[in-house]
């Protein structure tokens, strides 16, 4: 069942593609989804996943949330707590809230819940042009940035490095929850 979110996301993801002058085919090979599941999301006829909107979304440039935030914009620059766009992977349950109001400003705020024993993946494309920084709010998060394994709790706070394939593991019995803090530009 495809909602009004996805319904929203997969037009920003076509408008967005077109505004770039790209091809299905320039987007297939830029992110590595391919061409037959971009044309089902432009359409409509799937829900994509967190993993292929990362995908997607570094390929357009764009941060996942600004992906989100562009389905969502409504121009006002609050963005009170029942308008914060949430959006949910059907595969692992991952629940991303857009929490910033959507404005040409370089700052985005991102929280995220992670169930127990999920995993999301993303390559090093998702991360061109933005600096992130990862606050664990509650729970435990394993967080594999290229060869480098970091075991984060609650209270920590971790600068990610340069752009490399990355995953998110929640190894505990609890959701774990953070929130992502992204600047566009890479200093």
């Amino acid at each position: 069942m495809i909602d009004d979110l996805s319904r929203s996301l997969a037009t920003t993801v076509q408008q967005a593609r077109i505004a770039q002058d790209l091809s299905v085919n320039a987007l297939a090979e830029r992110s590595g989804v391919s061409r037959a599941m971009i044309g089902k999301i432009e359409r409509g006829e799937a829900q994509p996943t967190a993993v292929l909107l990362g995908k997607l979304s570094g390929a357009l440039g764009m941060t996942l949330s600004e992906l989100v935030a562009r389905a969502e914009n409504t121009g006002d620059l609050l963005r009170k707590a029942q308008d914060q766009p949430v959006w949910t992977d059907p595969v692992t349950g991952y629940r991303r809230r857009a929490l910033s109001p959507v404005t040409d400003g370089p700052l985005e705020l991102v929280e995220v819940e992670l169930p127990p024993g999920a995993s999301v993946s993303y390559p090093a494309d998702a991360y061109i042009f933005k600096n992130q920084q990862l606050w664990i709010l509650d729970g435990k998060l394993r967080f594999h940035e290229g060869s480098q394994v970091r075991e984060l709790e609650r209270g920590d706070c971790l600068q990610l490095g340069p752009p490399s394939p990355t995953t998110f593991h929640n190894p505990g019995t609890a959701v774990c929850r953070y929130l992502v803090a992204l600047v566009k530009g890479r200093g």
